[in-house]
C-alpha cells in the first residue's frame, strides 16, 4: 500500500490509540518517524520506543503510550505541514503552542528538533506538528 504522509499516519495512529486507552502502538519505521518519536520521547509525550526488525530491511516502531490519571499525556496532537501545503517559519515566526505548554516539531537544516532547540540554535524551517 503507497502512504503519502508516513508522519500523518503516525499522529493519526497515536490519536487513535490515546482515544481507546491502548498501552500500545505499532507504526512502521521511517528515519523521519523515528526522529519525531525521539523528540517526543524526550518532551515526555510518550514513554518509550522501540524498533522491531523484519525480514529485508523492513521495520516497525512499538510505541508505549503515556497516561496520567488515566488520561493521555498528549492532549491535542495535529499534523501543521502537509504534503498539499508545506508550512515553513523563520526563527522569529516560529510558533508558541499553548502558550509555551506544548512544542512544535520543525524539519530544520540542522535536523528534526524541538521549537525551543530551534530558537537556540537559531534556524528556522518546516513546521511539522504541534503537541500539547
Amino acid at each position: 500500500m503507497a502512504l503519502n504522509d508516513p508522519l500523518g499516519d503516525l499522529i493519526t495512529r497515536i490519536r487513535n490509540a490515546q482515544m481507546r486507552k491502548k498501552a500500545k502502538v505499532t507504526s512502521p519505521g521511517s528515519k523521519l518517524r523515528a526522529s519525531v518519536l525521539e523528540i517526543l520521547k524526550s518532551e515526555g509525550y510518550i514513554r518509550d520506543f522501540s524498533t522491531v526488525e523484519y525480514g529485508n530491511g523492513r521495520t516497525e516502531f512499538e510505541i508505549e503510550l503515556k497516561y496520567f490519571d488515566g488520561q493521555p499525556v498528549i492532549r491535542e496532537i495535529t499534523r501543521v505541514s502537509k504534503p498539499g501545503r508545506r508550512v515553513y517559519a523563520s526563527v522569529k515566526n516560529l510558533p508558541r503552542v499553548a502558550n509555551g505548554l506544548g512544542v512544535a516539531i520543525l524539519s530544520t537544516p540542522k535536523g528534526v528538533m524541538a521549537d525551543h532547540t530551534a530558537r537556540e540554535q537559531n534556524v528556522g524551517g518546516e513546521i511539522l506538528c504541534t503537541v500539547f
